[in-house]
């Protein structure tokens, strides 16, 4: 047999939530990723608890892609429920590997597509006495067969379960068995390894597979959290689990042996806001974490932390809306909500990371600009992002830095002061000084309020006192764009005609879009936002090129409007680039609506 994919194709497993699946799945993916080979895994589940069919995606590239990419190669299709849709999703040519201890009904044959036939079912009865066994095992044999079918060196196997199983010794031999018994039938049965397999490789260096959630878990262990309120919503739950998990472990009071952290979990999204904000104002480190609907209830607290000026870290691992929406499928349509989040005139920090060691960096520098610009500062991650596990460079933490508090006063700073200003603009950055309660025993106290107020902090109606703080919130603002994330540029050289603008987990699919543009000799110069406000690099990218392609994933533009309101380009220049079908874009998606838009203006 000719092998001419290899390490490059996507299997695709179709199963029942609440099988215990997802770690048999995920051990297929360890397994490639272990003889050095870029794997990403989607996984597709459902928003009830149990009983509705879930996908988990894997391609395998061993040019390093790392978005999803449309086509299954092969389809591991154990769930009834969904077959029908799992056979018509078998790119032609491909393979439907199935549960044969039943026959196949006539409607799931294809001409077209290649089947393998395992009865998996029968195989576990035989095997297997215990009910939950036979389930479990069930997924471990048909990862047995796939090592046979795609030459996978069944040794990662036996060491990721003596990993996986430490200390739970007594566990291995029988996993062993049932990936035996699914690598034995294959070669009893049928050809192969198929005309795609695994090769082993040195691709990935020292990366690491991780999701994002638990990236920005660790990173605000890391920044010095010290309080973290929240409500659980999907898919951001898992952001705080992460975060009580690694300060159990690195945020231990030496005196007492306990965790040196609050975590208070509110009776709703806005208590728990309320609660972040209480406690950066009262100097402590503070976050939450959310997603759309959450976000929509903070709204007023968040305006008041915009106003009154206290820091305040958010995580919006976004999801798709409106209303419920899909709640376990990803989208980037919080942007709009997040970047003006309150009434009133109001702008909020947002970042955006594409990866896990970006979230840990992200979610550090967001404690650090919220103190520093004394204002709300959003992490814009999302589902995919957040809840998948993904390649990511190591995470490193300089043990050398220190945090930046910010304009923060100290007893003896006020000392030399004969009368404190908590809003006047000291320096010309539109950032004024701040105090901790009780710093100082007669100085420095203010009372904040969300109701307007001069520059000393004293209540006042007066409309140019208003329109001052105002328009020192402006300067801040502006202060701000330097000092945010920088975007990054990819420079093509292709006479400023056209370029791409992304972010965060759109990236990966744009820069293989990139890719391919190059080779059929259609290079786009491109540039990956990091952050808002944007800064004069976006502005001068876009000012160079007559026309621009944003890709992002929503229905409405919404980034393409934010750059329209922010720096004032016509809205005709910016090309939108949608996907809002609540999985995670792909480079097909990008490149398909660009040739479209090419069609368009070639008739």
């Amino acid at each position: 047999m000719t092998h001419n994919k290899i390490n490059d194709f996507v299997v695709r497993f179709a199963n029942v939530n609440g099988t215990g699946s997802a770690s048999a799945n995920f051990l297929f993916t360890k397994a490639i990723f272990r003889m050095g080979i870029p794997v990403t895994p989607k996984n597709i589940f459902p928003s009830n608890i149990q009983g509705l069919p879930t996908w988990y995606e894997v391609r395998v590239s061993e040019k390093g892609y790392l978005a999803r990419k449309a086509g299954i190669d092969l389809m591991v299709a154990v769930n009834p429920q969904s077959m029908l849709q799992d056979v018509k999703s078998v790119k032609a040519g491909g393979y439907l590997l199935y549960d044969s201890s039943k026959k196949l009904h006539a409607e799931f044959i294809r001409d077209d597509i290649n089947y393998i036939g395992i009865p998996l079912m029968e195989m576990c009865n035989a095997a297997y006495s215990d009910a939950r066994q036979r389930q479990l095992f069930k997924n471990i044999i048909y990862v047995g067969a796939l090592a046979a079918l795609l030459d996978i060196d069944f040794k990662v196997f036996e060491d990721l379960l003596a990993e996986q199983f430490k200390g739970k010794e007594r566990l291995i031999p029988a996993n062993i068995e049932a990936l035996k018994m699914g690598v034995d039938y294959v070669k009893a049965n049928f050809q192969y390894p198929l005309e795609f397999k695994v090769e082993r490789r040195d691709l990935i260096g020292d990366k690491i597979m991780m999701d994002g959630n638990t990236a920005c878990g660790l990173g605000a262990v890391f920044a010095g959290a010290s309080v973290a309120a929240w409500y659980p919503i999907t898919p951001s739950t898992s952001v705080i689990e992460a975060f009580s998990k690694y300060a159990e472990k690195f945020r231990i009071d030496p005196n007492t042996g306990k965790s040196n952290v609050a975590i208070v979990q509110a009776e709703d999204e806005l208590a728990a806001i309320g609660m972040v904000i209480g406690a950066n104002w009262n100097g402590a480190r503070s976050f939450t974490a959310t997603s759309g609907p959450g976000l929509s209830l903070m709204n007023e607290f968040l305006g008041l932390a915009y106003f009154a000026e206290i820091p305040t870290v958010l995580i919006d691992v976004q999801r798709s809306g409106p209303s419920t929406g899909m709640p376990t499928r990803t989208q980037q349509s919080d942007i709009l909500e997040a970047a003006y989040a309150s009434h009133g005139d109001t702008k909020h920090v947002l970042l955006f990371p594409a990866n896990p060691k970006e979230c840990f960096d992200m979610t550090a520098t967001a404690f650090d600009l919220a103190e520093e610009l004394q204002t709300p500062v959003i992490l814009m991650t999302d589902l995919d992002l957040g809840m998948n596990d993904h390649i990511s460079e190591p995470l490193v933490w300089d043990e050398n830095r220190k945090y930046n508090r910010g304009k923060v006063l100290t007893a003896e700073d006020l000392d030399k002061m004969e009368k404190f200003g908590r809003y006047l603009d000291v320096d010309g950055d539109g950032i004024p000084y701040r105090t901790i309660p009780a710093t100082h025993p007669t100085k420095g106290s203010y009372f904040t309020r969300g109701s307007s107020r001069d520059e000393y902090a004293v209540y006042t109606e007066s409309s140019e006192a208003y329109q001052r703080n105002m328009e020192r919130l402006m300067k801040k603002w502006e202060t701000s764009k330097n000092k945010v994330p920088a975007p990054e540029l990819f420079q093509e050289k292709n006479e400023g005609k056209e370029g791409i603008l992304f972010f965060g987990t759109s990236t990966f699919a744009a820069e293989e879009a990139m890719d391919v543009l190059k080779e059929n000799g259609s290079p786009l110069d491109a540039i990956r936002i990091k952050s808002f406000p944007f800064n004069q690099t976006v502005q001068d990218f876009i000012n160079d090129h007559e026309k621009i392609y944003v890709v992002e994933q929503n229905r409405d533009a919404q980034m393409k409007s934010l750059l329209s309101i922010e720096l004032g380009v016509d809205p005709s220049k910016l090309i939108s680039i949608l996907n809002y079908d609540g999985a995670p874009i792909t480079a097909d998606v990008i490149l398909k609506q660009i040739s479209n838009q090419f069609a368009t203006q070639t008739l």
